[in-house]
């Protein structure tokens, strides 16, 4: 949720993150109507209180007719305490509807526009050139089924349209990605973390998942619950209407969980193999810290996710995702985009996103002002993938041979075993 500070002290500011997505400007209007509302009631209830309490003490000093006179205009300004009562909590209640309509303002260096108006920061790696190794790339799915990695017909035949298993080599592919990454978070301070793929709605929303994509989540009614899209929204709650310690430095926490996306919207996209798909698992880092050290810590987490990048050998680059394609907790989001030689093009594979103190403000995570004053303030929170299943994609396909086998990257092989060549079994 966006402060109502921010929108009284710098309304243009808002207005100007509210046209970069995409999004009506005009509500900035509205939220200041409905503050003055609040406001205005409120001041007119606490003036009536205090003339309330004023005349309880003259009623009780007053005697005969003056006394029935008195007790009239004490009953009429009861009424009135309680219409100024409900107005002040019927426009905060509205006021607080807005707020919550808004997305994250975004920082300044963000680029305007949508999807395809991102900012390139870097390339890194060059793909290879298969013509010049006499060879026409397989895709990832031809690739898994030859391995015995991927099995989608029976996905399907289990649980319908985008599910897949994963077997063999390519189970333990994904397992030693997902080992890797929890190791390198490790290493790096992060407390590991198995997460609930469960959570209740205020969690949900205060995470910023349903407030316009509700139908992009899968929900429970039955037990008012909802499955996570990633670990990120567990993460998020876990500190929920606490008030915590970052003295010594920011929370690090890095939760392995499945994720479950509906896709809706989808149809038609990606639906050959595993681009795309409703179940997967991740490795997501979370991070709680003060606000003016959030842009620092971003580009900490893209350094990480670079890190597990250069590990597995890939071609990527790195884009600066434009405000019209940002979640609604994003106020800046970079992507890491992996080659994807059978597409001839560059897919997502990582994305870190700094939400400032948009999901810390609904979800009453605070810290004591580090000025002394005794006062809270609240944080602000940042998350980043370090693995997830569509790695394999890219993996398989950049390191396929010739022959139909796939050279394991150096770095994964401890965490398979020692074996560095996947081999056809079909």
């Amino acid at each position: 949720m966006i402060d109502i500070k921010l929108v009284r002290d710098n309304p243009d500011e808002v207005r100007r993150s509210q046209i970069a997505r995409g999004d009506d400007p005009g509500v900035v209007e509205a939220i200041l109507a409905d503050d003055e509302r609040r406001r205005s009631s409120l001041s007119g209830f606490e003036a009536a209180r205090s003339e309330q309490k004023s005349f309880g003490k003259l009623v009780a000093a007053a005697k005969g007719d003056e006394k029935a006179a008195l007790l009239a205009q004490v009953k009429e300004l009861s009424e009135r305490v309680k219409a100024l009562d409900a107005a002040a909590a019927a426009a905060d209640i509205e006021l607080q509807t807005l707020l919550s309509s808004v997305s994250n303002v975004i920082l300044a260096d963000t680029p305007s526009g949508g999807e395809e108006d991102y900012v390139l920061r870097e390339t890194v790696g060059t793909p290879r050139d298969f013509a010049a190794e006499g060879f026409e790339p397989r895709d990832h799915l031809t690739l898994g089924e030859s391995l015995g990695a991927i099995d989608m017909e029976r996905g399907a035949k289990v649980a319908g349209a985008r599910f897949y298993f994963l077997t063999g080599v390519g189970a333990r592919l994904e397992l030693a990605l997902l080992q890797m990454a929890i190791a390198q978070a490790v290493e790096a301070g992060f407390i590991p973390m198995i997460t609930p793929t469960l959570v209740r709605p205020e969690v949900m929303r205060g995470a910023g998942f349903i407030d316009h994509h509700a139908d992009e989540v899968y929900y429970l009614p039955a037990d008012d619950l909802y499955l996570t899209g990633t670990s990120e929204v567990a993460l998020s709650g876990y500190h929920a209407d606490e008030i915590i310690d970052l003295e010594a430095g920011p929370k690090r926490y890095a939760g392995w969980s499945a994720c479950y996306r509906r896709e809706a919207g989808s149809h038609g996209k990606d639906t050959k193999g595993i681009i795309r798909v409703h179940q997967f698992h991740k490795v997501e880092m979370f991070v709680y810290c003060r606000p003016e050290d959030a842009e620092a810590e971003h580009e900490r987490l893209l350094d990480w996710e670079r890190q597990m990048l250069d590990k597995c050998e890939l071609p990527y680059r790195i884009i600066d995702t434009a405000a019209g394609d940002l979640g609604d907790p994003a106020a800046r989001k970079f992507d890491c985009e992996g080659w994807v030689p059978s597409q001839g093009r560059y897919r997502e594979l990582t994305s870190t996103s700094n939400c400032t103190t948009f999901q810390a403000r609904r979800l009453g995570v605070r810290e004591r002002d580090p000025q002394g004053t005794g006062a809270t303030r609240v944080v602000a929170t940042l998350n980043g993938t370090l693995a997830t299943t569509r790695w394999i994609v890219a993996i398989l396909e950049n390191h396929q041979q010739a022959d139909g086998s796939v050279r394991v990257p150096e770095a994964l092989r401890p965490f398979m075993g020692g074996l560095d060549v996947l081999t056809p079994v079909r």
